[in-house]
């Protein structure tokens, strides 16, 4: 797992998996997995997968030479709100990003230490 800053201000934990070291083999069938822990999960609430791809592409947006897949799967970990600040950094997303041999797995740092640390494990789960 490595953290980057994104646009100086996000911290973003991405894993980039080629797609013979993983358990699954394409954006859906990750997507479905990570759909999968949330629901098994006592406290995290899915919310959709969004599919970023097609969304971008029916709007003719630029996409990244090699890209073939892009979806968000959106979730909370939410279980209490001690301020209205906390709604800022809900809910949850995790990026998946498809080429032809790998799959890059992304997502923001979340407040709560245990449950970044839960998204960490659940994306490094994916390999065999």
């Amino acid at each position: 797992m490595k953290k980057t800053v994104f646009m100086d201000k996000y911290p973003i934990f991405s894993l980039e998996l080629t797609k013979d070291e993983m358990k699954v083999s394409n954006t859906k069938e990750i997507a479905e997995y990570f759909k999968e822990k949330i629901q098994n999960h006592p406290i995290a609430q899915f919310i959709s997968i969004f599919d970023h791809y097609s969304h971008t592409k029916s709007l003719n947006g630029a996409i990244m030479d090699g890209l073939i897949d892009a979806q968000n799967v959106i979730f909370c970990f939410g279980q209490a709100i001690p301020n209205t600040k906390m709604l800022a950094v809900r809910p949850r997303s995790i990026g998946i990003c498809e080429f032809e041999d790998r799959v890059i797995i992304e997502f923001l740092e979340a407040p709560k230490e245990e449950m970044h640390k839960l998204m960490e494990d659940w994306a490094r789960d994916l390999k065999k």
